[in-house]
């Protein structure tokens, strides 16, 4: 129990670490970002104003019982189809950059960060009902695939290929550890791949993305982001520039306070602190992952690993992106880059670890409370005896 209490103290510290450092870097690049309107705080205060948000988001799902997302499991799945569903409609889809991944209904978010929760409740409600199910190929195999199926085709046209693949992944390692048979998952890695890069035929600019990633002395357009990135990194070396002193976001690095804030990181804080984070994330994973082992519950275990595979691999994704390790996705950093609906989704998360700390600590209160009265049970029966 001291390791599991350890473990959410830490958690709790590097969360607070990584959006303190989120919130310092955007006040150093959000005056470059087009959208700033020329202010240097108007995506300070936006990011701010979503802070609050997810930390409200945070508290509730730290008090309320996670079983209730096993409950109405059915009612985030058919609200995320809803609203991935409202990404073509015109006048409320928000079109960025090519891409329909924002809706406006009042506030402007991203119907994909609901839909993560949604996949990873689903998932770990189904194998949650039956321990049997991981091992069956119908129920634990292709029944699991065809909810997050479903998600994944509306997710997909917008065009959002790492979300798709984001969830795709983590329903995989979600049934790996629920106990899907490997001669199932095997073959789906490579159909996975070939699936991807059939996507990427068909669509021009992620087929560029790919061939950049590949060639990219053959493709400069394509790989300018990515070489921009490298160029903040080299410049910052070990010790970095200086808070506000780096170059690259100057409109030289585009989005260089969302997808790609970890370069300007490296750039004006140096080696040490690109590390550093690095170093965070995996103290977040570990600690997730302790906390999740010790639930009182195979839903609550799925539910947190579900939670803590998705955060790190987004984290994954983007640093081995910006370092030039993996092809463009267009993932945001978490609780670093700018970007309301991603800082709410994680922050909720963080919740939902806390609270199935909260629910295995509970347990194990009831279990030291009952040994207690059957003590004092025995005891007293002794004594009538006497």
């Amino acid at each position: 129990m001291n390791a599991q209490r350890t473990s959410v103290y830490l958690l709790v510290v590097t969360v607070i670490c990584l959006i303190v450092l989120g919130i310092v870097m955007l006040s150093s690049t959000s005056a470059y970002a087009p959208e700033s309107h020329g202010s240097a705080v108007f995506l300070l205060k936006r990011q701010l104003v979503w802070l609050g948000i997810g930390i409200v988001v945070c508290a509730i799902a730290a008090m309320l019982d996670y079983h209730l997302l096993q409950k109405t499991w059915w009612i985030w799945f058919v609200l995320s189809i809803f609203l991935l569903s409202l990404c073509f409609v015109p006048h409320i889809c928000h079109r960025i950059n090519g891409s329909r991944r924002w809706i406006n209904i009042g506030v402007t978010f991203q119907p994909s960060e609901f839909a993560k929760l949604a996949a990873i409740v689903a998932v770990a409600w189904w194998f949650a009902r039956d321990e049997t199910y991981a091992r069956q190929f119908w129920r634990g195999y292709v029944a699991p695939l065809i909810g997050a199926g479903i998600l994944m085709a509306l997710i997909a046209p917008e065009v959002d290929m790492g979300t798709t693949a984001l969830i795709g992944t983590t329903t995989f390692l979600l049934m790996f550890i629920a106990g899907t048979r490997l001669f199932y998952l095997v073959p789906t890695i490579a159909s996975g791949f070939a699936a991807l890069i059939f996507v990427a035929l068909k669509m021009p600019q992620r087929w560029g993305r790919m061939m950049a990633f590949m060639y990219p002395d053959k493709y400069p357009t394509e790989a300018y982001q990515t070489v921009q990135g490298l160029i903040a990194l080299g410049s910052g070396g070990v010790d970095g520039l200086g808070l506000g002193n780096g170059r690259q976001k100057m409109m030289y690095l585009p989005f260089a306070h969302t997808d790609f804030i970890f370069p300007v990181v490296g750039e004006e804080l140096g080696l040490r602190v690109t590390l550093a984070v690095v170093f965070t994330y995996i103290v977040f994973i570990l600690c997730g992952a302790i906390i999740s082992m010790r639930a009182r519950d195979r839903f609550g275990m799925l539910l947190g690993f579900g939670v803590v595979v998705i955060i790190a691999l987004q984290a994954a994704v983007n640093i081995g992106v910006t370092t030039a390790l993996l092809p463009n996705k267009g993932l945001p950093l978490p609780f670093i880059s700018y970007g309301g609906s991603n800082l709410v989704f994680c922050l909720l998360g963080v919740g939902i670890l806390i609270n199935i700390y909260r629910q295995g600590l509970n347990e194990q209160d009831d279990k030291n409370n009952s040994v207690a009265l059957r003590a004092r049970t025995r005891n007293a029966r002794r004594v009538v005896r006497i």
